[in-house]
């Protein structure tokens, strides 16, 4: 028999808790340059990924996995199936020590599809679609403890972003049938998350992921698009603007500003494709041409004149002063790393793809996160294999782990501690706990201050958000592997 919502919410410290929380990812926002560098540029990979025995995840010696959820054979505390198609995620901490992990479903069909997320009462924007969005409590170590519905109805949610007020903006990644909108979920007030309602200051396009100046609440989105190709936004917010959880719906479509990109080169001509620039450390002057038509309803957004365009527009994150933007595919290459640099108005090309390193071609970058010791860690989605891929400060790139399962990597995110590395295969749908001998930022043992994609220390926040263990226990089976070695197997307690 499933547990009622309000019941899950009673018993896991979570009832009542609609307190702003700002302050506790905001120290995480803008990691230094220099402590960056000063790992990320004598680093050069974790070495060359041993296959696994049971098909799931190369690594590299010394690392392990464990399965946390896994569609269709883990369970939500309702008692539900656990949706797949798994895509963008973030992790957060919990009051309690636990961590809080936000995971995207990019589910393209109805509520019957296989994957679609359970239409829990209340958590429900439209009836007839099956993406949305699952909340998942695990201990420090990754082992699952529940899984619920922070969203439902809703299409397509492909990646999205962290905010400073320390809660999850989920993207859909579709125009079709009034869909195109950005959604705030909030994974320490779960009652915060009933009602569901589009942000449509943030406008109505083919929305990718997104980032947050923790100092300008500024927000930076990407869009993968074509006919023509989609472009990068900037939403520059209203004048009273706090930033606080649930605050961004209540806005009007046309409060604050949004805005396309446009960068023009040294000649001062405007350009109209980032695939043209192949040789590192191009830079760009970046003006923004406001989009007055937010809905979308006179033609699609990427429309305007005089943008700069690019194809599979992907991830976005903000550390170090700025944000990190992910081109996947170009016709000389595949893929690049960008850099926008607010203060300076412009656009530095810091990394290309494909890379031929430790015997793996890593190429395609996807879902982007800024990696706890220096540097950057992405997933990939490209035509032949799949990685997660480390990207040091100096922009060279090493693989971390290898799909063995013909599916792409989705939703790289640390948690809290730095000593986790959470990351999904988008098909069937399976989340992992990765963990090993990961570099330090500081010395020995010490993991460092981590750029957005969780949170601080508890102690940081205003108010209290315990998400305490309880007895929630979903059913299913997790396995933990010493990479080289045999593999073991531990069962989940049942609920």
């Amino acid at each position: 028999m499933g547990i009622n919502r309000r019941t899950l919410l009673a018993r896991s410290g979570q009832l009542g808790l609609g307190v702003s929380l700002f302050g506790s990812v905001s120290g995480l926002l803008g990691a230094p340059t220099a402590a960056a560098a000063a790992v990320g540029q004598d680093f050069s990979g974790y070495g060359p990924l041993v296959d696994d025995p049971d098909g799931m995840l190369a690594l590299p010696e010394g690392f392990a996995y464990r399965v946390v959820t896994e569609a269709g054979r883990t369970r939500t505390y309702e008692g539900d199936p656990s949706p797949g198609i798994h895509d963008g995620a973030a992790a957060f901490a919990a009051e309690d020590g636990d961590v809080l992990v936000v995971l995207n479903h990019e589910v393209r069909g109805g509520p019957d599809d296989d994957g679609a997320v359970p239409h829990a009462d209340g958590l429900v924007y439209r009836d007839d679609t099956g993406g949305g969005v699952t909340i998942i409590k695990t201990t420090p170590e990754g082992e699952l403890l529940w899984e619920t519905v922070g969203v439902a109805g809703t299409s397509t949610n492909c990646a999205g972003g962290v905010t400073p007020w320390d809660t999850w903006l989920t993207c859909e990644e579709t125009e079709d049938d009034g869909h195109g909108w950005v959604f705030e979920v909030d994974p320490h007030d779960l009652d915060a998350n009933q009602d569901p309602e589009p942000i449509t200051t943030l406008g109505r396009f083919r929305h990718e992921a997104l980032c947050v100046d923790p100092d300008e609440l500024t927000i930076y989105l990407t869009e993968d698009a074509e006919g023509p190709n989609g472009t990068v936004y900037r939403w520059s917010p209203p004048s009273g603007f706090r930033g606080r959880s649930g605050e961004l719906k209540t806005l009007d479509a046309g409060d604050g500003e949004l805005a396309a990109m446009a960068c023009t080169d040294a000649d001062g001509s405007l350009v109209e494709d980032l695939a043209q620039a192949a040789q590192v450390d191009t830079v760009y002057a970046v003006d923004w041409v406001p989009i007055e038509d937010r809905a979308a309803e006179e033609g699609p957004l990427r429309g305007a004149e005089g943008i700069t365009r690019a194809a599979k527009l992907e991830g976005a994150w903000w550390s170090e002063g700025g944000a990190w933007v992910v081109s996947s595919f170009a016709d000389s290459h595949r893929g690049q790393i960008w850099f926008y640099d607010p203060a300076a108005a412009t656009l530095r090309l810091t990394t290309v793809f494909a890379t031929e390193v430790d015997g793996e071609t890593v190429e395609a970058p996807d879902n982007i996160v800024a990696a706890p010791y220096g540097g950057l860690i992405v997933s990939t989605d490209g035509d032949g294999d799949n990685h997660l891929a480390g990207v040091s400060a100096d922009g060279e790139v090493y693989p971390i782990a290898r799909s063995q399962m013909d599916s792409e990597f989705t939703g790289p995110t640390f948690s809290p501690d730095g000593t986790v590395l959470f990351a999904g295969i988008q098909k069937p749908g399976v989340l992992f706990a990765i963990t090993g001998p990961w570099q330090q930022r500081g010395a020995a043992g010490e993991s460092g201050s981590r750029s957005s994609g969780g949170t601080a220390d508890a102690t940081e926040r205003r108010g209290s958000s315990s998400t305490s263990r309880g007895s929630a226990r979903s059913t299913g089976q997790t396995r933990r592997r010493s990479s080289g070695g045999a593999s073991s197997r531990d069962s989940g307690s049942a609920r």
